[in-house]
């Protein structure tokens, strides 16, 4: 944890610094990415050591996500880190690959930094909060072991569709359009399985806000999983891309699933470890209608924006000229820009909401009785 928190700290400063490697989601030197590899091995051998510690001798499938969600992080973040000082101990370094292969390694990094950081560690946490919060088993274990090998196989193949209409071989970009779509399988199996957890419990969701905002978070995977395949077919693509059609796919993920199935795992174990009642759900409610409201105004201007934007791009005069400048593009994205900003204000509203709800927990819940599992138990109201 602290030297994550060390990372974060050399990081930013390199960025104050001008120190930057110029690659989306790998921005920081050579310095921090020798750092981060540290950090993350002792991250890798907590998991490990607590795995070899266990008692029960199945591993429950959550645990597999969160296996590879690692081991493949530290595989991606070596590989396309490796890179060369300007001088034994400057700054600055280059990349050992170059030019349209250098582009294919940062693809095939950041889009499975998105694909194992930000969707199997999070799946992770689906697998075991959801079942948890509805007292129900998960829907299917058969379903969720094909949904786990599926993913992590096909997953990795789809960074080149980022890399349409370049100079990137045309097939290496179908390819990468191709297990884009057949990605749509086992995302959207995990959605179901997810979803139909709730079988013979869906009362629950008039009751427990925290459970329907980890219900909602499923959703908002469901929707961004269609949404990507989407986007990489080249047709798609052609207009979507260099867009904010593309910040809308990538918040509707980040705000919606990721976000969300954080902040119920947060109201579910904030109850857990100090053995108290969540002190308000009416405060939850809140939380959850604000910040989906400010989730809807966010990702729809952006819809709305990038698709105009794109369009805006490919209009030609009679002539053959361009019929809008950029500037007039950017002007015309402005009305989006402020609905955008006013989406952010209420999703960031609804964080502070339950920032002040776990505290006062914390300070002021009532202690709650212990279940048989060792773990409070799920407040009545």
């Amino acid at each position: 944890m602290i030297g994550y928190n060390v990372f974060i700290l050399i990081a930013g400063t390199g960025y104050l610094l001008g120190a930057t490697q110029s690659k989306e989601y790998a921005e920081p030197e050579w310095y921090a990415d020798l750092w981060l590899t540290v950090v993350w091995v002792a991250y890798l051998l907590v998991f490990l050591a607590t795995v070899w510690r266990r008692k029960e001798p199945h591993l429950y499938v959550a645990n597999w996500f969160y296996l590879a969600f690692i081991v493949t992080i530290a595989m991606l973040h070596i590989v396309n880190n490796l890179a060369m000082p300007v001088t034994p101990f400057g700054i600055k370094s280059y990349p050992i690959f170059s030019g349209v292969q250098d582009a294919l390694v940062q693809w095939w990094y950041g889009h499975n930094a998105v694909g194992f950081f930000l969707t199997a560690g999070f799946l992770a946490i689906m697998y075991y909060f959801i079942p948890k919060r509805a007292n129900r088993p998960v829907y299917s274990y058969r379903l969720s072991i094909v949904h786990f090998w599926a993913l992590i196989f096909i997953y990795i193949w789809a960074g080149p569709h980022h890399l349409h209409y370049t100079a990137l071989p045309e097939w290496a970009s179908t390819l990468g359009m191709t297990f884009s779509i057949i990605l749509w399988m086992p995302s959207w199996g995990g959605m179901i399985n997810g979803l139909m957890t709730l079988s013979g419990a869906w009362d629950k969701l008039r009751t427990d806000p925290v459970l329907r905002m980890m219900v909602v978070s499923v959703a908002f995977y469901g929707m961004s999983t269609f949404e990507g395949p989407l986007m990489s077919v080249k047709a798609v693509n052609s207009l979507s891309h260099y867009t904010d059609w593309t910040i809308g796919h990538v918040h509707s993920g980040a705000l919606g699933w990721v976000a969300y199935i954080s902040f119920g795992a947060l109201y579910c174990l904030f109850p857990w470890l100090w053995k108290k009642k969540l002190y308000s759900l009416k405060l939850v409610d809140w939380h959850f209608w604000i910040s989906t409201l400010g989730i809807v105004l966010y990702i729809t201007s952006m819809w709305v924006s990038g698709i105009m934007q794109g369009l805006m791009w490919r209009a030609y005069t009679e002539l053959g000229f361009l019929e809008y400048s950029f500037i007039e593009t950017v002007e015309a994205m402005h009305p989006y820009y402020i609905i955008r900003a006013l989406g952010g204000v209420l999703f960031l509203a609804g964080s502070l909401i339950m920032v002040f709800n776990l505290w006062m927990t914390v300070a002021r819940g009532e202690e709650a009785q212990t279940s048989t599992t060792g773990l409070a138990a799920i407040p009545a109201e």
